[in-house]
């Protein structure tokens, strides 16, 4: 990454999408559309879970999956990427809903939306990626936790209003309630599991091609079955147990009155600058969840087809998604791993294969939008369960032991964090845990050891001392010179500090080294510095350190130090 401030000022904004139409053909395009319809029946049942696990109605959902799905695909910095609502802002949604309510989430959106588009107007893309593997890991695992928790009430059909949105709270809730189980709703939870976790297995090949259909010759239905995604076999199935039989289920028509046909007007929250002053942390979490999730997202993606998105493009296109959906009452937006993963398969080429799932969503809305009326709550939280078991990395916890300790409490306490607390403290406390033990390593590999007489071209006379210093000398490990001085003898007539393999040098540092350049001095003698590198002698020159120490005890190589510092000690 260019660190030149310059590089940050530099504003382009071109979207992914005008490369790919340059040589755009009609075999393209039919590619693109047959990926845009495979990821929009993926999405809507998707689109309706997240939303409900939110705490909000389906449709806010689905208008997101609409409007931020499109603007992400014609405005993004991947080919292929799919945006729309996460799983993973799930549990952020419903605490900030919970917190500051409904009108003050979607303000929070149009402000991370902002915050978004100014990262990547920056340039700030790739600063993303910073962020240590065990922090992105043990989040994500615990959202997952959470968002499996977040459903037991619908898996279970327990009677319980609404569920709060701490972790203890929820559990002790869940125990209270526990008597009100539903039987009817966990036959359907748990028989929709069952399909959506079995469906991709029942028309897999096998090596020796011993699919049931397989062996009776019925190989164009295989491959339309194994088309059909298993969410959307268990939204249809579960829907037509419920209008057959008449379920006592809860489901969208009973809950929320089902989904409106059409998109809603356009609507500007009220909002007030004290109010905004309040939001910052919710707005902070949206942003950075938003941008981590999406670039996560598209290197993934660039893994699989082999290509390399524009980091900085794709949190701008983000950060227009996120303004302009909440004003249609949308959800915050981000890159969707599972959704990009499927387009990809599909066979999509070009960000118009996302902006065709887009308008896929949009056209089954409005022709379709009540037969989802009976679409029972419990088949939705078995779909998230399904998400959740997929968002997790839960083989990293049995990975741990094979990493250091430093490792293991960093993703273990991001995880407790996440579920425990907030996300935000658990990326917060993570990210300090992180510095504190790359300082605590660092330092650790900073040595300051006297050099061995076998190693000197010539003896030292006496009260001279002379010692190597290796690593990095900065605030974390400037706390080894003061081991060079003791305050209970008397102080060398000449030091040599053998700087070659000194790799960098802060301030904290240099004050070390001039602390024991006026202690020398005091008591008669001179700090003698041998072959420091680049930086650590620009900063040294810079701050006039040079100058108070004296050119001439500035040397390139050890012989020339060590007779500079016998010179010094025969004149003492």
């Amino acid at each position: 990454m260019n660190l030149d401030g310059m590089n940050y000022l530099r504003f382009k904004f071109r979207p992914h999408l005008f490369a790919d139409l340059k040589n755009y053909d009609s075999s393209k395009f039919f590619r693109d559309l047959t990926a845009g319809l495979t990821v929009a029946v993926v999405a809507l049942p998707l689109a309706m879970a997240f939303a409900i696990a939110s705490g909000v109605k389906p449709e806010a959902g689905i208008f997101t999956a609409i409007i931020a799905g499109f603007l992400v695909s014609a405005l993004g910095g991947s080919r292929v990427q799919i945006g729309g609502p996460a799983g993973a802002f799930i549990v952020v949604i419903y605490g900030i809903i919970e917190k500051y309510g409904l009108a003050n989430l979607l303000i929070s959106t149009i402000f991370a939306g902002i915050l978004l588009f100014a990262m990547g107007a920056f340039r700030f893309g790739s600063i993303i990626r910073y962020i240590p593997v065990p922090i992105v890991i043990g989040f994500t695992n615990g959202i997952a936790a959470l968002i499996a928790l977040s459903q037991m009430k619908d898996f279970f059909g327990l009677k319980i209003d609404r569920m709060p949105g701490d972790f203890f709270a929820q559990i002790k809730v869940l125990a209270i309630n526990a008597y009100t189980v539903n039987p009817a709703a966990l036959a359907v939870a748990i028989v929709s599991l069952i399909i959506i976790f079995s469906w991709p297995r029942l028309f897999q090949a096998g090596p020796d091609d011993s699919g049931w259909l397989k062996q009776h010759g019925k190989r164009r239905i295989v491959r339309l079955l194994r088309a059909v995604p298993g969410t959307i076999v268990v939204l249809v199935l579960a829907t037509m147990a419920v209008s057959a039989f008449d379920l006592p289920l809860e489901t969208i028509g009973s809950k929320f009155g089902g989904v409106p046909q059409g998109l809603p007007n356009f609507t500007l929250p009220l909002f007030t600058w004290g109010l905004v002053k309040q939001l910052f942390a919710p707005t902070l979490t949206i942003a950075l969840l938003g941008a981590i999730e999406s670039l996560l997202c598209a290197r993934v993606a660039d893994n699989i087809i082999g290509d390399r998105h524009d980091p900085n493009q794709e949190l701008m296109a983000q950060g227009i998604a996120n303004f302009i959906t909440p004003f249609f009452g949308g959800l915050p937006a981000t890159g969707t791993i599972a959704r990009t993963v499927t387009n990809i398969r599909a066979g999509a080429v070009s960000p118009v294969a996302g902006m065709l799932h887009a308008v896929t969503l949009f056209i089954i809305v409005l022709i379709a939008a009540p037969l989802a009326t009976n679409v029972p709550l419990a088949a939705l939280a078995a779909i998230l369960l399904f998400v959740a078991f997929h968002m997790g990395e839960w083989h990293e916890f049995m990975r741990l032991r094979q990493f250091s300790v430093n490792y293991r409490i960093l993703m273990v306490a991001t995880f407790l964090l996440t579920v425990i607390v907030d996300l935000t403290v658990a990326v917060e406390v993570g990210l300090v845990l992180a510095c504190v033990f790359f300082i605590y390593r660092i330092s650790s590999l900073t040595r300051i050891e006297a050099i061995p007489p076998g190693m000197l071209q010539q003896p030292l006379l006496p009260g001279v001392s002379a010692y190597s210093i290796f690593g990095s000398l900065f605030f974390g490990a400037v706390g080894k010179l003061e081991g060079l001085i003791d305050p209970d003898e008397a102080p060398p007539k000449a030091m040599i500090l053998e700087l070659h393999q000194l790799i960098n040098l802060d301030v904290t540092g240099l004050d070390g080294l001039e602390t024991i350049r006026k202690s020398l001095e005091k008591h008669g003698g001179q700090l003698i510095l041998c072959g420091p590198n680049h930086q650590p002698l620009s900063l040294m020159q810079r701050s006039g350190f040079i100058e108070r120490l004296d050119p001439s005890n500035c040397l390139d190589d050890l012989p020339a130090a060590i007779a500079r510092a016998n010179t010094i000690a025969s004149l003492c």
